[in-house]
């Protein structure tokens, strides 16, 4: 089982499909479930403690724009823990709030500097690149057993 970082981070599609191949999909909804049911929280959706923009200085310089660090803070350790990644390029809406695009740049900057397998797929537009899509993505899943 290996553990796959899923980007964008709102692509829940393919968290459950990483999931059913028998892998760990890391997702940022994950972690920010983790931080919203910690101990010591009192104050969710404001759950934010010292630490997390620490957490974030450790990936983007002080001068960063403070929304890359926050988002950096709850996605560069899940970076570290991955031991493979599936990147969609070009996912429009699919980014959500985590549209940053500084922040999507770093964050695939950090994933191809790990050294970790790596699959880029384009955004499906039909039911035809759809099936492509995902029959790629199980190729690859099965490749990591």
């Amino acid at each position: 089982m290996a553990k796959v970082i899923v980007y964008p981070p709102t692509s829940m599609i393919l968290s459950d499909l990483v999931e059913r191949m028998g892998h760990k999909a890391l997702v940022v909804p994950e972690a920010v479930r983790t931080l919203v049911t910690a101990e010591g929280i009192e104050s969710p959706p404001l759950n934010v403690t010292p630490e997390e923009p620490k957490k974030g200085l450790h990936y983007a310089a002080v001068d960063v724009p403070s929304g890359v660090r926050g988002r950096m803070a709850l996605i560069g350790p899940l970076i570290e823990e991955a031991e493979a990644a599936i990147i969609v390029k070009d996912p429009g809406w699919l980014t959500g709030c985590a549209g940053c695009s500084r922040t999507n740049e770093l964050v695939r900057l950090l994933i191809r500097t790990k050294g970790i397998p790596v699959l880029d797929l384009a955004y499906p537009t039909d039911d035809a690149e759809a099936r492509v899509f995902v029959q790629n993505i199980k190729k690859f899943l099965e490749g990591l057993k």
